[in-house]
């Protein structure tokens, strides 16, 4: 690299961290609040898709409503994030592909974004997190795709680079599609470690982005339960080996979801929730802070689904959904 061509990106690095540093995102969370992010922006129809596709505007609000009302969580202990700023975007997309948004300032998307990176923060602080939201992760720093304008996972773990002395982050890319947006953005970056479990005869077909994926199990069309899960157990062993993490990203789409019209894949609601079990159980065992995003799922069934998945989490004792009074720890 040329002596110009090194400046320049030392230039841009001091940015990125200037911006990060500066944003508003990492919010002081009391105790009497749980790891569980969400707000009423997400549910934002979202361009008026859902008349067109059979995609659920409101999901994410069931969730939580399914959750208050099964006595998991009172919404008020929930954690509301607030809305990414433009220099917050800035961090990962450029100046030209923000101005190529016709809606780049579309309100559900960047309160979801600001979730998904304070949910780093919260999981840091409590090891874990889970974002009722987010999971764009068909979005890079150039370009959108798959329903995806900002690339919220991208962004989360460059602020947790900065923020919360985090070097080696795996993503563990569980939705249905093939997660191609982070595979671009950290193509070159030996911190991360992709492992995505994904149909490959599925939207979005990117081949360029497939060469990036550090182990990527490939689930063919009308895959069940039961191989799915044991393709599963075998990729964390593998990954296990591979890298060492100290932060992990869960990308956890519902569209692997039997009847998904869009995953093609035949897994049970029983089967998510194993899943999620054995997702959690990995980092947990091992200490390591992790992140849930709720990614894709096209179903009405959906919310439902994640909903008693994260029942099951709380019974199992991976995560603990009560909240401290005011001033304890």
């Amino acid at each position: 690299m040329s002596t110009a061509s090194s400046s320049k990106t030392d230039d841009a690095e001091a940015l990125r961290r200037h911006r990060i540093l500066s944003s508003k995102l990492y919010l002081d969370v009391p105790p009497s609040k749980v790891p569980l992010i969400y707000s009423s922006s997400y549910d934002i129809s979202f361009l008026g898709i859902e008349k067109l596709h059979p995609f659920d505007a409101s999901k994410w609000g069931r969730i939580c409503r399914f959750l208050s009302k099964d006595g998991i969580v009172d919404q008020k202990h929930i954690v509301e994030p607030v809305e990414a700023t433009k220099d917050d975007l800035l961090v990962v997309h450029s100046e030209s592909y923000l101005k190529s948004l016709n809606s780049s300032l579309n309100v559900s998307k960047i309160v979801e974004v600001g979730g998904t990176i304070v949910a780093a923060k919260l999981a840091k602080e409590r090891g874990w997190a889970i974002n009722v939201g987010g999971g764009f992760h068909h979005c890079s720093s150039e370009r959108g795709g798959g329903f995806c304008v900002y690339a919220d996972i991208s962004l989360c773990i460059h602020f947790a680079f900065v923020h919360l002395n985090i070097s080696r982050v795996m993503i563990i890319d569980l939705d249905a599609h093939q997660g191609n947006g982070h595979e671009m953005d950290f193509s070159e970056d030996r911190r991360v470690f992709i492992l995505d479990m994904y149909n490959p005869g599925i939207y979005p077909l990117d081949f360029e982005a497939r060469r990036y994926i550090d182990l990527g199990v490939e689930v063919q069309s009308g895959t069940a339960t039961d191989e799915y899960l044991t393709k599963l157990d075998h990729a964390l062993e593998v990954a296990e080996k591979k890298f060492d993490p100290d932060f992990v990203v869960y990308n956890a789409g519902t569209d692997i979801l039997d009847g998904d019209p869009l995953g093609r894949l035949k897994i049970s609601p029983d089967g998510i929730a194993s899943r999620d079990e054995k997702v959690f159980r990995f980092a947990r065992e091992r200490n390591i802070p992790l992140i849930m995003l709720t990614s894709g799922g096209y179903m009405k069934s959906s919310a439902r689904v994640i909903a008693d998945s994260i029942i099951n989490l709380s019974e199992k004792s991976l995560i603990d959904m009560k909240s401290l009074p005011a001033g304890k720890a």
